[in-house]
């Protein structure tokens, strides 16, 4: 979330969300390895039902028309998620299984016009009640399916190209790294905080949007 911002003020953003999803790809396959004991399958294969036709719709619209007004739009609605989620209704809603197919929806048409759709759906799954590893693997088993299908539909319209490859490799590489220092200090964090730390993510990542777009 946060590298977006940067990779479009450096590349553009036709050359920033391929090379994000490439190097996604990686950091998701990593933090999926590290915590694939914890991933929660039937909530993979219930978002991958919506996700996936909507990620093929989303690259379509990315590859054929101007994303970066969009990235100010998720922007606000980060922060207005985190508001939600203290309000009165937002405390107690809960996510059933028959929301998933509906959210991979609409996270798969986010991740694929404006690179992602993590902090979109993290009060959701925290919501269904994920945490810790749980909350980590699974997201991240679902983001890899937007990404391979995203990439698939950016490929078709040439917009990976060599340089996209290697620089989201290259990233993807280091995300590695910190995906496994990040394991290691997720297993020190008290459950009753881990969402605390999820919602200040997402207050940067709206702010880090709305500010440089």
């Amino acid at each position: 979330v946060i590298m977006l911002p940067v990779l479009v003020w450096t590349f553009g953003i036709q050359d920033a969300v391929p090379i994000l999803a490439v190097a996604q790809l990686i950091g998701n396959l990593s933090r999926v390895g590290f915590n694939r004991k914890e991933v929660d399958w039937p909530v993979v294969r219930r978002f991958a039902l919506g996700a996936v036709p909507a990620a093929v719709a989303g690259g379509i619209i990315f590859a054929r028309a101007p994303a970066a007004a969009l990235v100010k739009v998720l922007g606000a609605f980060l922060v207005l998620m985190v508001v939600y989620r203290h309000t009165p209704w937002g405390r107690s809603v809960r996510l059933k299984r028959a929301g998933l197919p509906p959210l991979g929806a609409a996270s798969g048409l986010l991740s694929a016009v404006v690179g992602t759709a993590g902090p979109f759906a993290a009060p959701f799954f925290l919501a269904y009640g994920l945490t810790r590893g749980a909350y980590i693997g699974t997201e991240a088993m679902t983001a890899v399916v937007m990404h391979l299908t995203k990439l698939g539909v950016y490929g078709g319209y040439s917009l990976v190209g060599i340089k996209t490859l290697l620089v989201g490799l290259g990233i993807g590489l280091v995300m590695i790294l910190g995906t496994y220092l990040g394991k290691k200090l997720l297993d020190r964090v008290p459950e009753h905080v881990f969402p605390y730390i999820i919602e200040v993510t997402l207050l940067v990542a709206g702010m880090l949007f709305l500010i440089r777009g």
